[in-house]
């Protein structure tokens, strides 16, 4: 019976489904009683890291549900935004409140539906106030878990727009329509073309 017993041990630790005794038994010399053998290695494994259990009509060896922690592991998962998303995100940020139709005139062309729900999956943004505007349109803001993703305490300390051109992230002019920075003078204007860089890592 020990011979059996270390049999069906094999079978089991090697199997990558459960097993059940009648095909443990098909597996091992005419004459064994898988049943029996698994009495005793369920026994002989109780208590330990590992265990024999029944699944279903079947047998498997698992980890003891007590250890099964340990076998946990934490990933993060990078999901890299689109040229779209990333453009959007920072006009919603630099120009929040801001509509949908602000968001199109600084772009120059229209915002699909699947940009905006990706970055409100994200909770990176969320909708705002409406706008005290003919039709009431709806507005975004960015939200606290964006502000965490790049430690910044608030949106006011995003990086203004002579910091954005001293770091080679802004054209020197402008073009043309495009709104101030938010915190700037009303001399100044917001280039978007390279802005897409500051949410790229």
């Amino acid at each position: 019976m020990a011979e059996q017993e270390r049999m069906v041990e094999a079978i089991l630790f090697a199997a990558s489904e459960p097993a059940s005794i009648k095909e443990l038994e098909s597996r091992m010399p005419h004459g064994c009683d898988a049943g029996e053998a698994l009495v005793h290695l369920r026994r002989r494994y109780d208590g330990r890291g590992v265990q024999v259990v029944k699944v279903g009509d079947a047998y498997a060896m698992r980890t003891a549900p007590d250890l099964g922690f340990l076998m946990q592991k934490e990933t993060v998962e990078t999901r890299k935004l689109s040229r779209a998303a990333i453009e959007t995100l920072a006009i919603i940020a630099y120009h929040q409140p801001v509509t949908r139709a602000e968001i199109e005139e600084i772009r120059g062309v229209s915002v699909s539906r699947g940009t905006v729900d990706q970055l409100l999956e994200l909770e990176w943004i969320r909708f705002g106030r409406r706008k005290m505007t003919p039709g009431r349109p709806v507005t975004f803001v960015v939200t606290p878990t964006f502000l965490d993703h790049f430690g910044l305490e608030n949106a006011r300390d995003l990086p203004g727009l002579k910091e954005l051109r001293a770091a080679g992230l802004l054209e020197n002019r402008p073009p043309p329509g495009a709104l101030p920075l938010m915190g700037e003078g009303e001399e100044e204007e917001e280039a978007t073309t390279g802005q897409s860089e500051l949410f790229e890592d």
